[in-house]
């Protein structure tokens, strides 16, 4: 994929030096271990993607340490109203001209490319188009699939470099048959629920310096290279929603998910009305405002129906799972050959929550997740990340969640 000259913006570092710094955590390893997790020559060139955050930042700097041909890219992705002032945000204003004075500190070539348009319609449209199938999407994962992992890493090959590298808290390591994904090694921080999409063929060219690293310790680094970013937030929420306020992004994109519908009950009983679709989420007690004698939950949407669907606790509990677009980092050739297996797996339904035991199996053909104790409000459009139970730090890949078998039967 060649880089489009409406896409792109050059700013070369001009040589700025940051102020003279103690370096002690770098000459004490970190560049080291920087060189071990590229695994390149010295002096081969590595594309790192700096976001304008610390992680990236440091990413690039500890490559630069190490004597790697570092070139910087930042990828506009978005500028649209409250979402560029705010604090935490990624890949917008204030984020690209830290970027840029970042590689200007560090002295190294900086490219901005615009991909607002891919962007929008790779992850805004799909977001706001899960939530009005019913879903609950997880945009990163999106993200990572394709402006990121896809598009960039064309963009690394047409400027010759030998690798990508980014700031994720993962790591690439070597196995008998190529590379394996594994978790962090601060599981605080471990990225790799949003980094089960990543193939085989993109892992071969992907690095991450960080994923042996713990966050304080790349807060010092920046400190003592004195980068202006080095007391930056981190990023929260989701990079374009404003405030959080994800209802705002689909109202503007999908003004039909705002239609209507009813609050109905497991046992078919009519509660009340609702003003649309996607501000409910599977798992949702809040903001109901139905008036019964027992905690409701949502437990389903039916968006053609235009229907929320409540009931008790006990009706989130999820005993299976079936899979959609599943990406296979496993020893076994595909997804389904494991699943033909019946292999053990560590499935985690977000971020947030530890991964847990069960099984793959096939149901129609289709790759599915066997709990061996239920797991609750695991919903439709959620990543589904997988590990292996006898080497817990191993991706084995996963899929995103297209259906749910609940665990106990409605009453």
């Amino acid at each position: 994929m060649a880089i489009r000259p409406d896409e792109l913006a050059i700013s070369r570092g001009r040589g700025y030096i940051a102020p003279a710094m103690p370096l002690d955590l770098i000459d004490s390893g970190f560049a080291d271990a920087a060189r071990q997790a590229t695994a390149l020559p010295a002096g081969a060139r590595v594309l790192a993607a700096m976001s304008g955050g610390v992680d990236s930042t440091v990413t690039a700097a500890l490559l630069n340490r190490a004597g790697y041909d570092v070139v910087g890219v930042t990828l506009q992705l978005y500028d649209h109203g409250a979402a560029v002032q705010k604090k935490g945000a990624c890949c917008a204003g204030q984020d690209i001209l830290d970027a840029r004075q970042a590689a200007e500190a560090l002295s190294i070539p900086h490219y901005v490319l615009d991909y607002e348009s891919r962007f929008r319609a790779e992850v805004m449209e799909d977001f706001a188009d899960a939530y009005l199938r019913g879903e609950t999407p997880i945009p990163c994962v999106r993200c990572n699939q394709t402006v990121k992992f896809r598009d960039l890493l064309d963009v690394a090959k047409d400027l010759g470099a030998e690798a990508l590298a980014t700031g994720h808290y993962v790591r690439r390591e070597p196995g008998p048959d190529g590379p394996q994904l594994r978790r962090a090694v601060d599981p605080a921080r471990d990225q790799s629920y949003f980094l089960f999409a990543t193939s085989r063929e993109q892992l071969q060219f992907l690095r991450f310096p960080l994923g042996g690293l713990e966050k304080p310790h790349v807060r010092r680094v920046a400190a003592e290279l004195g980068l202006a970013i080095a007391d930056k937030p981190d990023s929260q929420d989701i990079c374009f929603v404003p405030e959080g306020r994800y209802t705002t992004v689909i109202d503007r994109l999908r003004p039909q998910g705002a239609l209507p519908g009813d609050i109905v009950h497991l046992d078919g009983r009519v509660l009340g009305r609702h003003g649309g679709v996607t501000r409910y989420t599977v798992g949702q007690r809040r903001g109901l405002n139905i008036a019964v004698g027992d905690p409701l939950f949502v437990v389903r949407l039916d968006a053609e129906a235009r229907e929320v669907i409540v009931g008790p606790r006990e009706a989130l509990l999820t005993g299976a799972l079936t899979l959609k677009e599943t990406n296979w980092l496993g020893d076994q050739p595909s997804i389904e050959a494991a699943a033909l297996e019946g292999a053990p797996v560590l499935a985690r339904v977000r971020s947030t929550r530890e991964p847990a035991a069960g099984r793959l199996a096939l149901a129609d053909g289709t790759a599915t997740v066997v709990f061996d104790q239920p797991e609750e409000g695991v919903a439709p459009g959620q990543a589904c990340a997988l590990y292996n139970p006898a080497d817990p730090s191993r991706v084995l890949g996963g899929g995103f969640i297209a259906a749910t078998r609940a665990a106990v039967s409605p009453r």
